[in-house]
């Protein structure tokens, strides 16, 4: 990887058809991006609908990667790969196959009329904060590391759903 990389944080998220294989189809796909590396991958967490609550669960994960793309062609990358799994969205906070959000990308701050990083919402959200903590607890969003906005944030009915941390290359069958 080039000396002009940089280290992002993602955000993965889905609760229709095969959620888990959806992320690891989409964390395959930035690791065979000639642009980005992978470098870690959380657990696997279930949690309970946020913002529109009468739908199903969700799974949740974040990964880090390093890339020497910009942030909104990285944004463009998380489009592209949610587009290319039949992502369709049809409501905020709806149920959705693949989400691929940018959470962090360096420790730089960004607003443009396409892409708002850190994600604005992210201090808010457990179920982002704790995958996120186990792989960057110290990463430091908006002035405070991932692990104190955790020790903030509401954790109510979210679980590890994954019984071996390598849960996104494991083959995927119904008995993760």
């Amino acid at each position: 990887m080039a000396d002009d990389s940089i280290v992002a944080s993602l955000g993965l998220g889905g609760n229709l058809g095969d959620p888990p294989a959806a992320m690891a189809q989409a964390l395959d796909a930035f690791s065979r991006h000639v642009d980005c590396r992978l470098i870690a991958v959380s657990n696997l967490y279930s949690t309970p609908p946020w913002g529109k609550t009468d739908q199903a669960d969700f799974f949740n994960s974040c990964a880090l990667i390093q890339t020497t793309l910009a942030a909104e062609a990285l944004l463009d990358l998380c489009l592209e790969i949610e587009r290319g799994m039949k992502r369709i969205r049809n409501e905020r906070w709806g149920p959705r196959t693949i989400d691929i959000d940018v959470l962090t990308y360096g420790q730089q701050h960004i607003t443009t009329y396409r892409v708002e990083i850190p994600h604005p919402r992210m201090t808010e959200r457990a179920f982002v904060l704790m995958p996120l903590a186990d792989i960057a607890a110290d990463l430091v969003v908006n002035g405070k590391p991932v692990l104190e906005w955790l020790d903030h944030a509401d954790k109510s009915g979210i679980r590890i759903a994954n019984e071996k941390r390598e849960w996104w290359t494991l083959p995927f069958t119904k008995s993760r």
